[in-house]
């Protein structure tokens, strides 16, 4: 198995630009053929793997440029700009996007607990607030084909479907970027939840001091915790 196998399957089953549904839910394949510059974006919950071409994400003035060499991961909602500086028709970018669902997660993270298999940060490592690039390993693009192989057929998808998008989310958490993904989906993280009450209630109204309490922190606390998530003040990410 190769990435080049992952690109074909991606290929064969996106015609124009966008993100074409696969019958799994939560996973979308992607293709863009135009050189677009970073514009206002929102991400959801999402792991996001390139096989051909490179993609551009900015967060708070920091650049992310990745290929398939790295996939991107950022395990709460974010406002970001995006773009595909070098897309073109001769070389269009190919990948796929998996969201992160926060049940899902959760029960892997405690299960993982569980067993004693949570792998300790690596020396040195960087703690990026929001967003963070994981190299892909052997144990992620072998889960990923599986995954995407079945894809086209609906039998296959409805019942290996849930069982493969599982394999892909145990690969992610094991891989380089698992301690950091852990750190939103493991057992009292309250910003996470925090996060995800305010990206699925935006037409009410925020209360700052209504989520401090209801995380068990002070305003204060709160606001400095959030911050150190998202980058942003609790308002500026509302805004």
């Amino acid at each position: 198995m190769s990435k080049n196998e992952i690109k074909q399957i991606i290929a064969e089953r996106t015609s124009v630009d966008g993100l074409p549904e696969t019958g799994i839910k939560g996973v979308r394949l992607f293709m863009a053929t135009q050189s677009i510059p970073c514009i206002p974006a929102v991400y959801e919950p999402c792991v996001v793997a390139i096989v051909s071409g490179v993609k551009e994400v900015v967060l708070d003035g920091l650049r992310y440029e990745y290929d398939d060499s790295q996939y991107l991961c950022c395990p709460v909602s974010m406002p970001v700009q995006a773009g595909t500086p070098k897309a073109s028709p001769d070389s269009p970018l190919y990948g796929v996007m998996i969201s992160l669902e926060q049940l899902v997660m959760g029960e892997l993270v405690m299960e993982m607990e569980s067993a004693g298999g949570l792998w300790p940060m690596a020396k040195g490592e960087r703690r990026e607030p929001g967003i963070r690039l994981s190299r892909w390993d052997d144990g992620f693009a072998e889960a990923l084909f599986r995954l995407l192989e079945i894809a086209g057929s609906e039998i296959d998808t409805v019942v290996l479907g849930a069982a493969r998008l599982r394999e892909v989310l145990y690969s992610i958490l094991k891989g380089e970027a698992g301690s950091f993904i852990r750190q939103t989906f493991g057992a009292g993280n309250a910003i996470a939840r925090s996060i995800a009450h305010v990206s699925s209630n935006l037409d009410a109204p925020i209360s700052i001091d209504r989520m401090a309490a209801q995380s068990g922190m002070s305003r204060a606390v709160f606001h400095r915790k959030f911050k150190h998530i998202t980058t942003m003040s609790p308002i500026q990410f509302v805004n």
